[in-house]
């Protein structure tokens, strides 16, 4: 039987199949191992993932532990990390921590430079009237899905690097990554998230229809461009239903990918309950990507910007698989008003470090509804310190004036109820 424990509470001969967490991975090769030795228990205590994924069918089963102490509030105290017994073996750890760090990137280096291959062949055989290779296809998508397991913040941040004559393909294999991310985070099975990967790879191979002069053209499109533009889902839907076994998710995500939840999207209009939970999920991960991109025609936002935009794009996305994508990544927008694990609300602190974990303000006690001294946290997502669990609507909790509570939070002001 599967089940979640805390890291603290793993011991020797248990069974790993999984590590819970978001944009920051876990410090193995593996997601699935028997626990056999000292180094690797330090490890994962010392890990700062929210839990590891046992199964003790296959290992040593964990202690029997009161559901009060896993939901009990995070204690005050910082996580005191397993140290290496001596200055030589801390030594080698660092280093086998670099040469991870080394390794994992070349592989995702490798992994970019064959999945840019393979979708230029596929792309080519659309163009050509033949069906998708499957084989090879599914080949990329074991790939990232196995990367992402091991460091998915690696394999982003290389095909962040993506050239601009390139991104039509890596776009795909970004958007495929992204997909993995958030199905393990939503806690997708194993099959179920391969599929949630090969829909991000084909969501966008309808464009193989669309002239690179539309793809790129920087001002404003006319009304042809922009019908042309509009036919890739269905284009690729019809496409892509020709290659046989193709997978119904990948279908779905290829021609649903530009819906919106108010019925404002193409190429149907589609109402909200209309649209499955994978498509409004590669619509998430489709913009973010393209908006986190240099292009021809316009420079790269960063991820919190990117995030602010959809975030106030309203009836754009589902925003409770937006904000699931957020926890995935583990990037907020600044000014968000967000519930902590501790009961307490916070607001998102603009990150003025690119790769650093988000910084939240706590000062409102959700269960006795009043204010509290501010306290800047840092979100280090796992269960020995405070997380981010959910958003908040400032109205529903009287903070008509948002924007100015903002601003007092921010100066330190004492009277935050005035």
């Amino acid at each position: 039987m599967q089940r979640q424990i805390a890291p603290e509470d793993v011991r020797m001969g248990m069974y790993i199949c999984g590590f819970g967490g978001s944009w920051f991975g876990h410090p193995f090769f593996r997601a699935k191992f028997v626990l056999k030795t000292e180094r690797d228990l330090e490890r994962v205590q010392g890990s700062g993932v929210p839990y590891v994924l046992i199964d003790d069918a296959l290992g040593i089963a964990p202690d029997p532990v009161p559901a009060s102490v896993l939901a009990a509030p995070a204690p005050a105290a910082p996580v005191v990390r397993a140290k290496p017994a001596s200055s030589r073996s801390q030594a080698h750890w660092y280093a086998d921590e670099e040469t991870r760090e080394r390794a994992d990137r070349q592989r995702a280096k490798q992994i970019v430079s064959r999945s840019l291959k393979v979708l230029k062949a596929a792309f080519t055989d659309v163009r050509l009237g033949r069906a998708v290779r499957m084989d090879e296809v599914k080949e990329i998508v074991d790939e990232v899905t196995g990367a992402v397991e091991r460091s998915p913040r690696t394999l982003l941040e290389v095909l962040q690097l993506k050239q601009k004559d390139e991104y039509t393909y890596l776009h795909s294999v970004a958007v495929c990554t992204l997909m993995v991310n958030a199905a393990r985070h939503m806690g997708k099975g194993a099959t179920e998230t391969r599929e949630y990967g090969l829909a991000g790879l084909l969501h966008d191979l309808g464009k193989m229809g669309v002239p690179e002069t539309i793809l790129n053209k920087a001002g404003k499109l006319t009304e042809a461009e922009f019908l042309a533009v509009r036919d890739h889902p269905e284009r690729g839907y019809q496409l892509l239903a020709q290659s046989p076994n193709m997978p119904e998710m990948a279908l779905d995500v290829c021609r649903h990918h530009h819906e919106k939840m108010d019925g404002s999207g193409y190429p149907f209009g589609l109402p909200a309950e209309a649209i499955s939970l994978v498509a409004r999920l590669g619509a998430v991960c489709d913009v973010y990507d393209a908006l986190t991109s240099e292009r021809v025609y316009k420079d790269a936002w960063s991820p919190a910007e990117a995030l602010a935009a959809m975030w106030s794009w309203e009836g754009h996305f589902d925003r409770t698989v937006l904000f699931s994508f957020m926890q995935s990544i583990g990037v907020f927008p600044p000014g968000m008003l967000v519930r902590l694990r501790s009961n307490r609300l916070a607001l998102v602190l603009e990150n003025k470090r690119r790769k650093t974990r988000p910084h939240v303000l706590a000062f409102y006690a959700t269960r006795d509804r009043i204010f509290i001294a501010p306290q800047e946290v840092v979100i280090q997502d796992n269960l020995a310190n405070d997380s981010i669990v959910g958003w908040e609507q400032p109205e529903e909790w009287g903070f008509d004036d948002w924007e100015g509570l903002t601003e007092r939070l921010k100066r330190g002001d004492p009277k935050l109820a005035a």
